[in-house]
């Protein structure tokens, strides 16, 4: 059930009506058409542009027409006022009944919420595909909670949906991680280590030089770099990949599939890709003009291999082959998503940090060259994230002394908390986590706000059962609803009635911290009530000596409880029974 989509409805019909009595043409487009909630309460439950987009089409204006529709609209049970307003708005009250029916879907519809939106297409969302070089950092956090929010957001709301890492162990990068761990081997076999400048220094890499010792022994001391760098490189790259994928489990997040950039060199992946460009006539030999400011590490003021992506809406072209004959770090990103395109995606969403806002344009090109247009491609990027305790701004880890990790936060508060907490902000706004905030008891903690919602909603039901109300959704669906009338428990019902829409909302902006902000008002909400039952007796949840009206107000509860803890399970948020 979606009353906003059901009153949507109702609204179309009365412009089909006027269609039928000739007052409006029958060609009209009503896709502009939306019932929302009025910016102030006082107006009304819903509010409707109808009239205002459609009296173009008509014969008169769009105060008028909004009288013809409120006319129509009047008459259906469900309306208890419509009111038009403004330059051609209609405000609409609907009955009790309508919200009472809202907390009996919200009960007996394990479906409540969900939408078909996503039609079961198939969308890849890549997220976290940090370097495989040491410990996740709190930015990666921020990341890997996003995207796994998103994902099961899209899931919600009906997209099939695949996580996926990519693996960038392809560059150079991988290289310097060898030499590292071969440091600490070094170190492991009793020598000293010498971390040069641009090595890792972090004693992460200390366990796997302990374990490159327990499979090689000392026998890879005497050798040449050339002949242990590539088996330390995947050894210690598969150590580093098994700890981010610890630290993944820790924060609740799960891949479906973990693409290798290195498995795309040598087997003629790249070449393919390139290769389907070329025949497109978009790639070609040529000398790009040096950019405005500082160079990037890609361009030379030579002749190279350029791909035409300003054919696809770039600002430039782009190299993806180097005088010299080597690859771009462009060229195998551009076989990465050429892969993706291939395996049938309908939507492909990369979850980027901030800093990598100039590559989307490029990677847009591309996807767009390889697809021909079919392919959508959404880029959602990540703003930096603030870590603070005791007023001040943390910078150093507590454990590895360079940065703060990903096992650092969630050890610190948890996952749940941590998750919440990165939700609490627009994924492209800045957010700063406060270590104290974060794991205080109060209103201004969202987290626990709404933790202490659910919580609450179970102990009433906990102490509703012990005297004997049936508290089975079923049972409590069948109470007499009717007896919820109070202008807070409709509040509370009214909130409720919003979630499936902005359910949808937040997928089609794919925006996750929308949930976090609802779950929030849905808590604030129940709360509001339950203090207001300190004051007046007849909003107490339990009656004494009246079943009849204690189970219509646990129905009211219950239903919280299914919406709140729908809502967390979007953002992958464990919902509490019990406050600790």
């Amino acid at each position: 059930m979606n009353l906003f989509t059901d009153i949507r409805a109702l609204v179309l019909d009365a412009v089909r009506e006027l269609q039928a009595e000739g007052r409006l043409p029958g060609n009209l487009d009503t896709s502009a058409v939306a019932v929302e909630p009025p910016r102030d309460p006082g107006h009304g439950d819903m509010a409707t542009n109808a009239a205002m987009v459609l009296a173009r089409s008509a014969s008169h204006g769009p105060r008028v027409l909004a009288d013809d529709l409120a006319h129509r609209l009047r008459r259906d049970p469900r309306i208890a006022s419509a009111e038009p307003a403004g330059p051609g708005f209609l405000n609409i009250r609907l009955t009790p009944l309508v919200w009472q029916r809202v907390v009996r879907a919200a009960l007996t519809d394990p479906t409540y919420g969900r939408s078909s939106l996503g039609g079961s297409r198939r969308v890849n969302i890549e997220f976290v595909s940090a370097n495989p070089t040491g410990p996740m950092h709190v930015g990666h956090t921020r990341g890997a909670v996003f995207g796994d929010a998103l994902a099961r957001l899209l899931a919600f709301a009906g997209w099939d949906v695949t996580r996926e890492y990519y693996i960038n162990d392809g560059g150079a990068q991988v290289d310097v991680l060898a030499r590292s761990a071969f440091e600490r081997y070094r170190e492991a076999n009793g020598l000293s280590p010498e971390i040069a400048e641009g090595l890792y220094p972090g004693d992460y890499l200390v366990p796997v030089g302990e374990a490159l010792k327990e499979r090689y022994g000392d026998s890879l001391l005497d050798k040449p770099e050339s002949e242990w760098l590539i088996p330390v490189r995947d050894f210690a790259t598969e150590a580093m990949m098994a700890m981010i994928r610890d630290d993944l489990a820790m924060l609740g997040v799960q891949m479906d599939v973990y693409s290798s950039e290195k498995a795309l060199y040598g087997t003629g992946k790249i070449e393919e890709a390139i290769d389907r460009l070329r025949a497109q006539g978009l790639i070609y030999e040529g000398t790009l003009e040096a950019p405005k400011g500082k160079l990037p590490e890609d361009w030379e003021p030579r002749e190279q291999t350029l791909f035409r992506s300003t054919a696809h809406g770039d600002d430039v072209d782009r190299p993806v082959m180097k005088s010299d004959g080597a690859w771009t770090y462009f060229a195998p990103d551009i076989a990465y998503h050429f892969d993706k395109v291939e395996r049938g995606f309908d939507l492909l969403i990369d979850i980027f940090g901030a800093d990598h806002g100039g590559y989307t344009k490029r990677m847009k090109a591309a996807v767009s060259a390889l697809s021909g247009g079919r392919t959508p491609i959404e880029f959602k990027l990540m703003q930096l994230v603030k870590l603070m305790e005791n007023g001040e701004v943390v910078k150093m880890s507590k454990r590895r002394g360079t940065f703060v990790t990903l096992r650092d936060v969630v050890e610190e508060v948890g996952p749940d908390v941590t998750r919440f907490a990165m939700l609490t902000r627009k994924n492209d706004a800045p957010l700063d986590f406060d270590f104290a905030k974060v794991m205080e008891q109060s209103k201004d903690n969202p987290v626990f706000y709404v933790q202490y919602a659910h919580a609450r909603a179970q102990s009433v039901l906990r102490k509703a059962a012990a005297m004997g109300i049936d508290v089975n959704p079923e049972a409590l669906a069948a109470a007499e609803l009717s007896l919820l009338g109070h202008e807070a428990e409709l509040k509370v019902a009214h909130t409720i009635a919003e979630w499936p829409r902005l359910v949808e909302i937040a997928a089609k902006g794919y925006e996750p911290h929308r949930i976090a902000f609802y779950l929030y008002d849905l808590a604030s909400d129940f709360h509001s009530l339950w203090n207001r039952g300190n004051d007046d007796p007849s909003l107490r949840f339990l009656q004494e000596g009246d079943p009849v009206t204690s189970a219509a107000k646990i129905a009211l509860v219950r239903a919280v409880a299914v919406v709140i803890a729908s809502g967390l399970g979007i953002l992958g948020v464990t919902p509490l029974n019990e406050m600790r």
